[in-house]
């Protein structure tokens, strides 16, 4: 077999995988930290009672193990939702954070070629999520990953409290993933929904208040990324995009339209759907999709050259390689 035809075999390689997580564990500081108990046999984390039952989750050497099977030169990493505890006061949450970052830090230097981390912002406290964004851009370091809001504490990124905290991220040319996570809409309990439905409409309603409040516009240097293929943003896009048309009470602030703005999105390429991925291409932009795994979740693309083959090859190839080195993620 020549040289050609085993390189046209081998898998397409992938350059960066945005969204993959691990959770953190540091015994000798989890002892000091309420509600989260470490348990040892099995190897599991309960946290505020629910225990993370995915042993992959822990370990950095599954996730490299993972990447060499599929060819996945690297990735950055990021708390999974159930260590979001966006319930606990300033106090906890500060400790909490600093628990997940160092512990973030810790898991990437085991293999610092290949992952980084995306610190986390407590998006339950602006204030302190600003703190830590400037912090941690002072290092020199600004990739973060947020929740993307829950009805549980009314969360609303357009709200001015949040001020601050797009400026850090503008200022140090900032990327921000953006994650749902589980809302409390007793409705999204049948079917497994709060997952399959309840974290797209999530994801969208960050990404609508976002961009009709102008805050994308205001703050250029920043870029979001969205994920799940951006959730429902795209199908709803020309939606809200009709009610500033037609002065639906509140929905014309001035800001740029959202067919336009939601162009300021990233989104990685987890729809499950290619007609689904064609859309958040359409409304996202084709330079804006970017690989993600959800990694090591099977809700995820856990075998991508087998799930997206169905994918246009020169869009494949964008969000493989392309897209990540032109806009600078590989530096």
């Amino acid at each position: 077999m020549s040289a050609n035809i085993m390189d046209q075999a081998e898998p397409e390689r992938i350059a960066l995988d945005i969204h993959a997580h691990l959770a953190p564990v540091l015994p000798e500081r989890l002892g000091a930290i309420p509600g989260v108990d470490w348990n040892a046999d099995p190897g599991t984390l309960t946290i505020d009672g629910y225990t993370l039952a995915a042993p992959s989750v822990y370990r950095a050497e599954a996730l490299i193990g993972w990447m060499d099977t599929n060819r996945v030169e690297r990735a950055w990493i990021s708390i999974p939702p159930p260590l979001y505890r966006l319930d606990l006061d300033e106090a906890a949450t500060r400790s909490w954070t600093l628990y997940v970052n160092d512990g973030l830090d810790a898991l990437a230097a085991l293999f610092p070629e290949r992952l980084a981390p995306l610190h986390h912002l407590p998006v339950s406290h602006p204030a302190l999520a600003a703190e830590i964004a400037t912090d941690r851009a002072g290092r020199g370091v600004a990739r973060f990953a947020m929740p993307a809001g829950s009805q549980a504490r009314e969360i609303i990124l357009s709200d001015p409290a949040y001020a601050p905290l797009w400026a850090t991220l503008d200022e140090s040319r900032a990327f921000l993933f953006l994650h749902p996570c589980k809302g409390c809409d007793p409705r999204y309990e049948p079917f497994y929904l709060h997952n399959l439905m309840g974290s797209p409409v999530e994801t969208a309603l960050a990404a609508a208040h976002l961009a009709m409040s102008g805050v994308l516009e205001r703050h250029p240097g920043m870029r979001v990324c969205l994920a799940h293929g951006g959730g429902a943003a795209a199908a709803v896009a020309g939606r809200l995009e009709r009610g500033q048309l037609t002065g639906r009470p509140g929905a014309d602030t001035g800001a740029q339209k959202p067919r336009l703005a939601f162009r300021r999105f990233c989104v990685d390429c987890i729809t499950h759907d290619p007609a689904a991925l064609r859309l958040a291409t359409e409304i996202h932009g084709e330079g804006h999709v970017l690989f993600g795994s959800d990694w090591p979740f099977s809700m995820g693309l856990p075998d991508p050259h087998a799930q997206l083959s169905d994918t246009d090859p020169a869009l494949r190839r964008k969000i493989f390689h392309d897209n990540p080195v032109a806009l600078g993620l590989l530096k």
